[in-house]
């Protein structure tokens, strides 16, 4: 099938790779390595005569074993172009989908249907049949409605439209219950099954779901999913693709081959994964644990004899249900219109804002449902509505939580200024609605520590509100510490938002950070530069405002926040140290901040990537740090439409060059690539002039070491530049501790943060995943158990109380502790006794510690040995 321009193409990009240094695994998997290179020559021509699922075929080899063996034979980083990567990167995200919605499919068939019904069912409707019609009919569902194949929700969501339409044209004969009870009803209370061939499919259906939502009911209790979202889902895209799709019920069900015809012309259409073979769990679809990203499974069910107390499964799509159904709670509280606490604060101010407020919502209400269906798909505008509406809840109440803390920190309820900035409330709205959407775009390969990027992801959310990165990072700090309810993924997806911003999307043109430096260094009288590097010493402050930074961007320095007129203006703690200057200079508070963050972030980077590459050259890196601040502080127009990370590697490899430590930016972007948050285009696609991209070599060979060659053979000579400070390196405002936190006073007790996912359906939020080596675990806030495990915790609580004064009393010499886990609290461990606590109690506590923890631990040994609760284990 393959073109004769493709085979000679990809015979050439064979032989050289074969030939290449560390070519080693090519010729060793040859008949794979020609595969490889097939593929990547028929993307680069857009000229795929054959089917991704084809080609693992012809070379037997699985897709996660394909992607990973790409990633070998690209030893030069120039075998795989950004286009081949981004198809790629669907392809992985479509994979995941799949695999993680067939696994998810099967199981929950296996809850509905009966292995083995009753013989009066005919062998035409046995379970592998109705398996292999559900799974047709949802890929060919989810290709026709769909525009965005890796949105995990969407998807899922269409799944239990397929799963409801399916199981109420079943014999109640196959279904287990509750669905089989039912389905009998339906058809009792309806009109017959057999009369239901004479109508109209289209009206049928309609009917179907609107007389009868208990099967949707069932399935979407089952899944926490929301109810009137599938609902919504069912009647603006699932009926119409059933009307489109023409499918004909026999014996009660479409027809498999009507489906199969269709959806085979879909698959030689897209050219990719034919996800019928997931039926079969054919060897091409199968994970590989080691070159794929781990999927958590379903553990084990306790034991019957166990105290029902199930920790739910972590599969992707229930982890997703969970962060929604979290999401949705939270806001249960909370209305689509200002409170009254913030019509309060509206009619303080000088100019009432509310008008203007609830116009610009509802304009983007319109802008946010045509921009969301035109990526999703027209049929989708109102599940956009939805999502948007939530986003708006979540706008009025951090907007409401912001203002009580300004309130506090100014003594004063005029917010006029702020209130009225057009820019400060599209980027709070925009941000909420980020929150909504990054929560219900988590994506099937996702984990704690990955944020995989979909159609809807960040910075989709800036092109639909019209709004410059650089302004939109103004509130994101703001909008986390407002509302204490954000979990810890959306935190860190959040900062995640930031650090794209300061690594690349605030330096695109346009951008008005530009604006700012011009008019930073155009200041009389002053260093021109953003931000002294004197300040790197001294530890950075997290006490800034969104107020800080969107009212009167240049301000004083010295100038303190005293009247209504400037609202809420900056605190003196957010200004760096300056020269002496008269009154008319004034200094950006939010280019300050935005350099000072800019400075930490590529700090962190060059550490990590030094410590891979130059760990034994440790004298270099304060040398590269200096080139590479110096860069970004002098030579900012570098920054312009390029990535952070560019710069980071060219000042490496600069340094490396004229000390003579031979360091080739193969190694550089080897090690690079393998860091987290990295993507290959930052090394393969860089801006050389106007319009025209090559690799990170050209781009140091022609435009960085021409713009910065005097200032890097300085460093070669016997007087090199003044290093500059290395950045104090704080704890990120947004971590907070994870680890359980002791019980003071020496026992053996701790408590652990409520960790995710969550439990909805009984109404409770109820922690998952225990504690490691937990014995007894208490969840507030749901049943727990019997009332011995009071009595044993009260029975830890007095003997170790007893022990703590007997010690105390004796002064007896302590023994040695027995090794443990040390938990930080607040960057501190409590068990050095680093703990700010009056002297003498301090040191009783340490003592009494010491003297009772190896007893202590003991009897609880001894204590557990003779208990034989089952609901005691862990």
């Amino acid at each position: 099938k393959v073109s004769e321009s493709v085979r000679e193409k990809a015979w050439k990009k064979y032989e050289s790779l074969s030939a290449a240094d560390g070519a080693l695994a090519c010729n060793k998997k040859k008949k794979e390595t020609w595969g490889v290179c097939i593929f990547i020559v028929a993307i680069d021509l857009d000229d795929m005569t054959f089917t991704f699922t084809e080609l693992l075929k012809s070379i037997n080899i699985s897709v996660c074993t394909f992607f990973q063996f790409l990633k070998e034979v690209d030893v030069n980083m120039d075998t795989v172009s950004t286009k081949v990567d981004s198809t790629v990167s669907r392809l992985k995200k479509k994979y995941d989908v799949l695999f993680a919605l067939y696994h998810k499919f099967e199981r929950t068939c296996g809850l509905i249907y009966l292995e083995q019904p009753s013989s009066e069912i005919s062998a035409e409707l046995s379970s592998v049949l109705v398996l292999k019609n559900y799974w047709i009919t949802f890929l060919l569902a989810k290709g026709k409605v769909l525009q965005v194949e890796d949105d995990l929700v969407i998807s899922f969501q269409l799944l239990l439209c397929v799963l409801d339409y399916f199981i109420k044209l079943s014999p109640p004969a196959m279904l287990k219950e509750p669905y089989k009870s039912s389905v009998s009803a339906g058809t009792v209370n309806g009109s017959a099954r057999t009369s239901r061939r004479g109508q109209s499919r289209s009206s049928r259906t309609a009917k179907q779901l609107d007389t009868d939502t208990k099967i949707i009911e069932i399935l979407c209790k089952e899944h926490d999913c929301n109810l009137d979202e599938v609902k919504n889902v069912y009647f603006t895209s699932f009926i119409p693709f059933l009307n489109s799709a023409g499918i004909v019920a026999s014996n009660g069900l479409p027809e498999v081959e009507v489906i199969l015809k269709q959806y085979d012309e879909l698959y030689l259409k897209n050219k990719d994964i034919d996800a019928r073979l997931f039926l079969s769990h054919d060897e091409t679809l199968q994970p590989d644990v080691m070159a794929c990203s781990q999927l958590e499974r379903t553990p084990l069910k306790n034991n019957p004899d166990e105290e029902i107390n199930i920790i739910l499964p972590q599969t992707p799509v229930r982890a997703a249900m969970n962060n929604i159904q979290q999401l949705i709670m939270i806001l249960n509280s909370a209305t689509d219109k200002p409170s009254d606490t913030l019509i309060m604060y509206f009619n303080n101010c000088t100019v009432n804002p509310k008008d203007s407020i609830l116009k610009r919502v509802e304009s983007f209400d319109h802008i946010f449902q045509k921009k969301f269906a035109e990526a999703v798909g027209q049929g989708w505008a109102e599940i956009g509505s939805q999502r948007y509406k939530l986003g708006v809840r979540l706008y009025y109440r951090v907007m409401e939580s912001m203002l009580k803390s300004e309130e506090e920190r100014l003594s004063m309820q005029n917010f006029s200024k702020l209130l009225n900035d057009n820019i400060f409330h599209t980027s709070l709205l925009a941000c909420a609605v980020e929150v909504v959407m990054a929560t219900y775009g988590r994506n099937a390969s996702q984990s704690d520590s990955t944020s995989a990027e979909t159609d809807l992801s960040f910075p989709w959310i800036l092109n639909v509100f019209d709004l410059k990165a650089f302004d939109f990072y103004k509130v994101i700090e703001s909008f986390i510490k407002a509302e204490p309810s954000l979990t810890r993924e959306m935190i860190k997806h959040l900062e995640h938002c930031e650090h794209r911003i300061m690594e690349s999307l605030a330096w695109q043109s346009g951008s008005p950070l530009f604006d700012l430096i011009k008019q930073s260094k155009e200041r009389e009288g002053q260093p021109e530069q953003p931000e002294p590097t004197s300040s790197f010493n001294t530890p950075f402050q997290h006490n800034h405002t969104a107020a800080d930074l969107y009212l009167s961007p240049m301000k004083s320095p010295k100038k303190k926040a005293s009247g209504p007129s400037l609202s809420a203006s900056s605190t003196p703690d957010v200004q760096p140290a300056v020269i002496p200057q008269t009154q008319k200079p004034q200094k950006s508070t939010s280019l300050s901040l935005f350099y000072k963050k800019v400075y930490l972030l590529a700090y962190r980077r060059l550490h990590t990537l030094f410590l891979h590459l130059l760990s034994e050259h440790p004298d270099l890196e304060h040398l590269i740090w200096t080139l590479f601040q110096h860069t970004l502080q002098n030579e900012y127009e570098l920054m312009r439409d390029r990535h952070l990370d560019q710069i980071m590697m060219c000042s490496m490899y600069g340094i490396c060059k004229v000390k003579n430590v031979d360091l080739r930016f193969k190694i550089i972007v080897s090690a690079y690539k393998e860091l987290c948050n990295t993507n290959q285009e930052t090394f393969k696609r860089v801006l050389i002039r106007e319009e025209q991209y090559d690799s990170i070599i050209v781009f140091y060979n022609l435009v960085f070491m021409q713009k910065l060659k005097t200032n890097i053979l300085q460093y070669a000579s016997s007087r090199p530049p003044t290093l500059s400070p290395i950045p104090h390196m704080p704890r990120s405002p947004y971590q907070f501790s994870n680890s359980p936190r002791r019980v003071p006073a020496g026992n053996n007790i701790y408590i652990s943060p409520l960790k995710s996912p969550y439990k909805f359906s009984d109404g409770f939020q109820s922690p998952t995943k225990m504690t490691p080596r937990s014995r007894i675990l208490v969840s507030i806030g749901e049943s727990f158990g019997t009332s011995e495990k009071f009595q044993k915790i009260n029975q830890m609580l007095c003997s170790s109380e007893g022990q703590l004064k007997r010690s105390a009393d004796v002064g007896a010499a302590a023994p040695k502790p027995l090794k443990r886990l040390r938990f930080d609290i607040e960057g501190q461990d409590e068990a050095d006794g680093s703990k700010h606590l009056p002297q003498e109690s301090k040191f009783q506590q340490k003592l009494a510690e010491m003297t009772s923890t190896r007893t202590r631990m003991q009897k609880q040994k001894l204590n557990d040995g003779n208990d034989t609760s089952a609901s005691e284990e862990k």
